[in-house]
């Protein structure tokens, strides 16, 4: 068993999720009002829509401004969302939004986390029973519902944002498109493209005894949301900040963490949670080939492995820079 380890993460820098993963633990929540899952068919996109509208979710899940910090953890977690708005119940207008690093900076001791000892004397049960206003990011970047595809990947590029909630011209919701979606739709147009010529080289890794912590606080400090565990230039697992929320949200962890015991929680090995499952990429092959592996299986980055071991990583935000002016 690998030892704990407080050592700072090494420099040698994305998670699975399905979109329409759902629990069933939040069906209450959408009986209640917690939760709006707007499944209005006749809001479907017709057969003449083009641009944004024809290639985005229509199924949106909003909540409203009222929601705890930990309601929006755990509807993230159970729908398997990276990022959550947060709209009017009523207008469905949209005032906020929260991703899973708002989150992990709120409970991994980022800057966010000063609010717990600042405006709640450091009790952690009502720290995360506050409202999500608290660390939501209520500069919204949106894009209209009139935009094109290529207007949308400008904007993600320009604003480095992974995901954009669509709104018509009053601000109200109509749905959301991600990185992931544009990926799936246009990994076929990334053509004579080898995956050397868009990784990244400069990789953030973590050895598998890095505590939760230490990886919650890399993540925060770095932006990126998914760590390689690396063991003797080994590529062993990777670690996301959904990992880390999921843990959080659940089991013995919860409870450490709503008695107050957060860093006992949080100084766990990263090897207890990380996956160990990967699928990886040579810096050889077809972008293309990476962009529909990665969208088959719904991940959002792979290792890339050379001949003396880990050469790079290959995210969703690498393939839409490649798509930068295609048409």
């Amino acid at each position: 068993m690998s030892k704990r380890s407080h050592e700072p993460v090494g420099e040698l820098g994305e998670n699975r999720r399905s979109r329409n993963y759902n629990s069933g633990r939040f069906e209450s929540d959408l009986q209640r009002g917690q939760v709006t899952r707007d499944l209005n068919f006749k809001q479907r996109p017709a057969k003449h829509e083009s641009g944004i509208m024809a290639a985005c979710h229509r199924e949106v899940v909003t909540v409203p401004p009222t929601t705890t910090i930990m309601g929006a953890a755990r509807t993230m977690v159970g729908y398997g969302y990276r990022r959550l708005p947060v709209a009017d119940p009523g207008t469905k207008r949209i005032e906020g939004i929260c991703t899973v690093l708002d989150i992990i900076n709120f409970l991994g001791g980022g800057d966010k986390s000063k609010i717990i000892s600042r405006k709640y004397d450091g009790n952690m049960i009502l720290a995360i029973n506050a409202p999500i206003t608290e660390i939501m990011e209520e500069s919204v970047i949106t894009v209209p519902d009139d935009a094109s595809l290529e207007q949308t990947i400008s904007v993600m590029i320009e604003k480095s944002v992974g995901g954009l909630p669509v709104v018509d011209g009053d601000g109200r919701i109509q749905g959301i498109i991600t990185e992931r979606d544009i990926m799936y739709l246009m990994s076929e147009t990334v053509t004579g493209k080898k995956v050397s010529d868009s990784m990244s080289t400069r990789v953030i890794t973590a050895p598998p005894g890095t505590t939760i912590e230490a990886a919650a606080k890399t993540m925060i400090a770095s932006g990126f949301r998914r760590l390689p565990v690396v063991t003797d230039a080994f590529v062993c697992g990777i670690i996301t900040a959904t990992d880390i929320m999921r843990y959080l949200g659940s089991g013995d962890a919860f409870k450490k963490l709503v008695t107050g015991h957060i860093r006992e929680a949080m100084s766990a090995p990263i090897s207890t949670i990380m996956k160990t499952d990967i699928i990886t990429a040579k810096p050889d092959q077809e972008l293309s080939e990476v962009a529909r592996l990665m969208s088959r299986n719904r991940i959002g980055c792979l290792p890339v492995i050379g001949d003396s071991g880990l050469a790079g990583i290959v995210t969703e935000r690498d393939v839409l820079l490649s798509l930068r002016g295609v048409k």
